[in-house]
């Protein structure tokens, strides 16, 4: 039994060596990420019990993903067993002015093949209080969508505190669509974690240009049409592919708490904001105050910048440190 459950899709990553491109490949590293999977393992790194669940086949590779998993510690035992092929994704890290590249081949993926009947929801969320899930499992199938419909409403009926990263991604549907299917599932959610940017796109939230004010009228809008308890806005401005500033809001249904903001340089940006969702998961179930919260998340994100992989691997301390003005790069003596 564990406090915080998170549900989607783990895939096998494969990346050039060093900043090559895919048509310069010949060899590729091998690691595993996806949103979900990403907030539990910043969860688990940083002191929390929670289970990550999905569906994944019966095979070496699969069984690869779980065992590392299961070494960072974050809970496996739920994960339904079935289905022919694991997603993957291909990643092109990006360099100065060129952008990163994603390729996806994860059409026909065990959890996008995946029924309701594979996942009893009432035995996963038993004991649980938090469950987590992201826009992006939704977009890979009806049947996937279906499930964490399902999900949402065991986890409300069962008084569990369910959040969701909007994680739009153009790849795998339109903005129209991704807010249409989304907008039922709403109601169900008591924290909302985006971007104003996102906001705009999928679910239609105007903000006037050159507004300064853009993230605290962004998240109250969205409070006011779905209800949400509370709503996370992370605020980057990229410069290249190599460097970014690094900030956010969380609006608490009554005032605006901003963190400081960080100037990275970039060793690899994927699952940073997966890593700041899941620390301010872990900061709010602690009892942080609003204000602490948002600058423990920020402090997370902004140290996974500097790993590679999708995973955060990072210790409480460090985050603690780094928030509390403890950064600056110095070895450790």
């Amino acid at each position: 039994m564990s406090a915080v459950v998170t549900f989607g899709e783990v895939m096998l990553r494969l990346t050039p060596p060093g900043h090559l491109r895919l048509a310069q490949a010949r060899a590729f590293e091998i690691t595993f990420g996806g949103a979900e999977a990403n907030v539990a393992v910043v969860l688990a790194q940083l002191g929390a019990s929670v289970d990550y669940v999905t569906r994944l086949p019966l095979n070496d590779v699969a069984q690869r993903a779980i065992d590392e998993l299961k070494g960072l510690g974050v809970g496996v035992e739920k994960i339904a067993r079935g289905g022919e092929r694991m997603g993957v994704y291909f990643l092109e890290q990006g360099a100065s002015q060129r952008g990163g590249k994603v390729i996806y081949d994860r059409a026909h993926s065990a959890i996008a093949e995946a029924r309701t009947r594979d996942f009893d929801w009432d035995a996963i969320l038993d004991g649980a209080k938090w469950f987590h899930w992201s826009g992006i499992t939704p977009a890979l199938s009806d049947s996937a969508a279906a499930i964490t419909a399902e999900a949402c409403v065991v986890a409300k009926r069962r008084g569990v505190a369910v959040s969701f990263d909007l994680n739009f991604r153009a790849k795998l549907w339109t903005p129209e669509l991704a807010g249409r299917s989304l907008a039922p599932l709403m109601p169900h959610v008591d924290l909302c974690v985006t971007s104003a940017e996102e906001a705009r796109a999928v679910f239609g939230i105007e903000l006037a240009e050159g507004n300064e004010g853009r993230e605290q009228e962004a998240a109250q809008r969205l409070q006011e049409r779905f209800g949400f308890q509370k709503v996370a806005l992370t605020m980057r401005r990229a410069d290249t592919a190599d460097a970014t500033t690094w900030a956010a809001m969380l609006w608490d249904g009554e005032r605006a708490y901003f963190s400081q903001s960080y100037e990275i340089a970039i060793v690899d940006r994927v699952g940073a904001g997966d890593s700041f969702t899941g620390a301010l998961i872990f900061a709010l179930t602690r009892g942080d105050d609003p204000q602490r919260a948002i600058d423990f998340a920020v402090a997370a994100s902004t140290l996974k910048h500097t790993i590679p992989g999708d995973y955060a691997l990072i210790t409480l301390a460090e985050v603690e440190a780094l928030a509390a003005g403890g950064g600056g790069g110095r070895v450790q003596r």
